[in-house]
């Protein structure tokens, strides 16, 4: 609705609204990668993966792409009550709406579900794109372009165009996903501002329209965001979201300057020009200023649009000391080529409209050393080339830290998917570089992201759901979660709240053994713990009666989640969290517990053994925390084994941390 303030709080105080709150603007978070995290083209399938129905919320999809072809589908599901609008759907997108209420368009926009900007696609065909033999970038990246459930349906919901994704575009497309009867929602989607905003759960429109989807029994798969590496850098933290950080993978691509002297360096980006090895005059963007346009060294050492002077720099490759959006530099006024020098870390490489390669700020120096000791500086500028990364995984320096400043005793992010350097399908509208008068266009792009996570960790859902389509949200959030694989905290430092749970394995998660649950209520009983009102509660869900009698302290520690978090504001604690695992791995099993910690802490659980006669068997037990640290960050783990099934908790203690 369009408020004034006033009329806004006069609206809050009515008996049947919950919430009211600014229409805000969402970014995107922008395939050896199955392989890498073992899931194989031949892994063994459901037949029911063509029954399951992935809603994606993003810029829209490119219908043409072979990704796409519905060649060999059957009819929609008979479930399915979606439709297409200004579309032709098929049987492998069986619909296709578009979202844009305050219709904020630009000449760029196609008023349909058609994609012009690319991200949409690529998050589609990652999720459940067709096998495609042959695919590259240019030569980049080259084999087979997957789907991790290649056999399920896609239903479209475009709510993002050029001048970005509205909330209130988002709120509609939630609502319609759900009646359409969609099984996953995968939204790619996180509000990027100057500051990041931590916003209570329900005054943030993703919290309320998620829970409303958990509600049907329909889980979100988010991605975390791309404002790492400093930590609370996340936007949203309600437990019945999985957050989905990024990470590397096996694969790197790599650029390399080679000067006039024969030296050369090594950096990242997508380049896919080929210069030849022609050499080309290297000189310093700060000794080439456009004075006429009032600029001098100070800004065009930068390299800052428009502040270089554009018959000193045509035809030459051009040193710059930071780095720019691909847009902001254009083609640089025709030059041969740009090098930029980093301050921060090498793992977001982009494609330009002209040869470029981005730099460590000491190489970055050195080669500027190299330009003022001689007469006729030269360079080239070599295509990119891939290697193999021995370093990995790590989670890349974009990806969005937790922890949860919102609820300090939970874990974000909840997984860790690849992010990095991902092939998926493109729309021929946006070319490669993003910039108007680029004549690359692709069917298939190498971008990164958590927006690239996102969708590999919603086919693994949806995967999960096609062998077992009666699961819960949490009981397919916590098969994922406890069949991770470890990462390394010394790769980061962060930790848990860089990777949580670990790199995602649908493998095993299709044979957890054992299951944490969470039902509306237990959620509910939670959100009574965390303050809010009966009468709030009423309003949003059908289901609540009262929080009164409920011991709002130990809500939180209540709460079934696969994870275990605890922040403490001292030296010594002690804190127990009771839980209950469903058994959906052997008819008769017995499990038993294994704590791996450190000396600082305690960990104790009880009872530490448990048996089951049969599925869907519940047994309880508690996990005891105590200890006395100063550190910043302690890291443990807790295991049910069986001597089949390895069900693995990541627990966390963390104190007072660095917000940057």
């Amino acid at each position: 609705m369009k408020l004034t303030e006033e009329e806004a709080e006069r609206m809050a105080e009515m008996d049947n609204v919950f919430s009211v709150f600014p229409n805000t603007k969402y970014h995107l978070h922008t395939t050896r990668s199955w392989d890498f995290i073992g899931f194989p083209q031949n892994v063994n399938r459901a037949t029911t993966e063509s029954d399951i129905i992935v809603g994606v919320l993003d810029t829209g999809i490119w219908p043409e792409s072979e990704s796409f072809s519905d060649r060999g589908f059957g009819p929609p599901p008979s479930k399915w009550k979606g439709s297409c609008h200004n579309f032709t759907c098929n049987n492998k997108i069986i619909g296709a709406k578009y979202y844009n209420i305050l219709q904020n368009f630009t000449e760029d926009d196609m008023i349909s579900p058609r994609d012009t900007n690319g991200h949409g696609s690529h998050c589609a065909s990652t999720v459940a794109g067709n096998s495609v033999n042959s695919v590259s970038l240019f030569g980049l990246a080259s084999g087979t372009s997957r789907g991790g459930v290649p056999s399920a349906r896609i239903a479209v919901y475009k709510i993002c165009w050029n001048k970005g994704c509205q909330v209130i575009d988002m709120l509609a497309a939630f609502d319609e996903a759900i009646d359409d009867g969609v099984d996953i929602i995968s939204a790619s989607l996180a509000i990027v501002s100057p500051g990041i905003q931590h916003f209570p759960y329900f005054k943030s429109a993703f919290d309320v329209a998620s829970f409303y989807a958990m509600r049907k029994g329909i889980l979100t798969s988010q991605a975390a965001g791309n404002s790492g590496p400093s930590l609370y850098t996340m936007s949203y933290h309600a437990p019945w979201l999985l957050s989905v950080a990024a990470t590397t993978f096996d694969r790197k691509i790599v650029t390399k300057v080679q000067l006039g002297n024969g030296v050369v360096y090594e950096g990242v980006s997508i380049n896919t020009f080929d210069l030849e090895k022609k050499l080309y005059p290297l000189i310093y963007a700060g000794d080439v200023p456009n004075i006429a346009g009032g600029h001098n060294s100070s800004t065009s050492r930068y390299c800052i649009e428009d502040s270089l002077d554009a018959d000193s720099v045509k035809g030459k490759i051009v040193l710059c000391e930071r780095i720019h959006r691909t847009e902001n530099v254009g083609f640089l006024s025709g030059a041969a080529g740009v090098i930029f020098g980093l301050i921060y870390p090498q793992d977001l490489p982009a494609a330009y409209a002209l040869p470029e390669l981005l730099i460590t700020q000491w190489d970055q120096r050195l080669i500027h050393s190299y330009i003022t000791s001689t007469r006729n500086a030269t360079a080239t500028i070599f295509k990119s080339e891939e290697i193999n990364d021995g370093l990995i995984p790590f989670v890349p320096s974009f990806s969005s830290r937790g922890p949860n400043p919102i609820t300090v005793n939970t874990l974000k992010p909840d997984i860790t998917a690849p992010g990095v350097e991902v092939i998926a399908a493109w729309s021929p509208l946006n070319p490669l570089s993003s910039v108007k008068g680029d004549k690359r266009t692709i069917q298939y792009n190498v971008i990164s992201g958590t927006s690239m996570a996102c969708p590999h960790v919603t086919a693994a859902a949806v995967y999960i759901k096609s062998f077992y389509p009666n699961w819960t949200p949490a009981m397919i959030k916590s098969a994922l979660m406890t069949t991770a694989t470890p990462m390394s905290p010394t790769l980061n430092p962060e930790a848990e709240f860089a990777y949580g749970a670990g790199l995602i394995n649908p493998v095993k998660a299709v044979n957890p053994g054992l299951v944490y649950d969470i039902s509306e209520a237990d959620y509910i009983k939670f959100l009574c713990g965390e303050g809010y009102t009966d009468k709030e509660l009423e309003v949003f869900s059908l289901n609540h009666s009262s929080c009164k009698g409920q011991d709002n302290k130990r809500a939180v520690y209540e709460l079934n989640l696969p994870s275990f978090a605890l922040f403490v504001n001292g030296s010594d604690f002690t804190r127990a969290y009771p839980r209950t695992v469903t058994n959906v791995g052997s008819v008769t099993s017995t499990y038993k517990a294994k704590v791996i910690a450190p000396s600082l802490l305690n960990i104790q659980v009880k009872p530490s053994t448990l048996s089951f006669t049969s599925i869907g068997q519940k047994k309880s037990f508690c996990v005891t925390i105590e200890g006395i640290t100063n550190v910043e960050i302690v890291s443990a783990s807790l295991i049910w084994d069986d001597g089949s099934h390895q069900v693995k908790s990541p627990i966390v203690v963390y104190g007072v941390l660095p917000n940057s």
